[in-house]
This record gives structure tokens, C-alpha cells and sequence, in this order.
């Protein structure tokens, strides 16, 4: 994977209906994040975070809109709120690999 220049980074973002969610406790289900994200539009896909070695979900997941406009209304009804008991965030992603399914943090037990 080649690196690209902050600027690609930047363009890709304006674009994409991916979004990077955090702060997941370690027991939410692919269900329980559909449900919620999907009440600000069509989810194509739940992709969790894993643990490399038990591949256990570890506290983060990607959602992927099939339009932008979703992710950006996301940002500003879901962010922020509570599931399962824990504050979650979401930031806008320039879009998922698979390389980036993996944890890499010690809380997420990588370290």
C-alpha cells in the first residue's frame, strides 16, 4: 500500500460515506450498530474491529453509507451518544482496507 499525500487524504474524506466509530465497548454487536446507524440512512456494510491474534471484536468499527450525505448526518445526530452504556465517536473516513480491520492499540490487546 503506497502512502498518499495529506491533500489525497483530505479529497478522499469530502467523498466518502465511511465512517471510522470509536470508543465501542468490547461486547457490541455488527446488530445493535445497524440498528442504531441505520436511522440516519442506508448502511451497506458493518465492518468491526478485530484483534489481530483472537480476532474478538476490540472497540471500534467502520460504517459505510452508500451516500456521504448519510455519514455527514450521522456526525451530527449519532456522534456522541451512548451505546451499550459507553459514549461513542465517529469521525468521517476516507474509506476502508482491509489492513485496517485490526487493532493496533494496547486497550485492544496488540500490544
Amino acid at each position: 500500500m503506497t502512502k498518499g499525500t495529506r491533500q489525497d487524504y483530505l479529497s478522499k474524506q469530502e467523498v466518502s460515506g465511511t465512517l471510522y466509530v470509536g470508543n465501542l465497548s468490547f461486547f457490541t454487536t455488527e446488530e445493535q450498530i445497524l440498528e442504531l446507524f441505520s436511522k440516519v440512512g442506508a448502511v451497506k456494510r458493518v465492518i468491526m474491529g478485530l484483534d489481530r491474534q483472537r480476532r474478538t471484536p476490540c472497540g471500534f468499527c467502520f460504517v459505510e453509507y452508500f451516500h456521504p450525505k448519510h455519514a455527514l448526518l450521522c456526525m451530527q445526530f449519532i456522534n456522541g451518544t451512548k451505546l451499550d452504556d459507553r459514549l461513542i465517536r465517529t469521525d468521517i473516513d476516507p474509506g476502508f482496507s482491509a489492513d485496517r480491520q485490526y487493532g493496533r492499540g494496547k486497550s485492544g490487546g496488540q500490544v
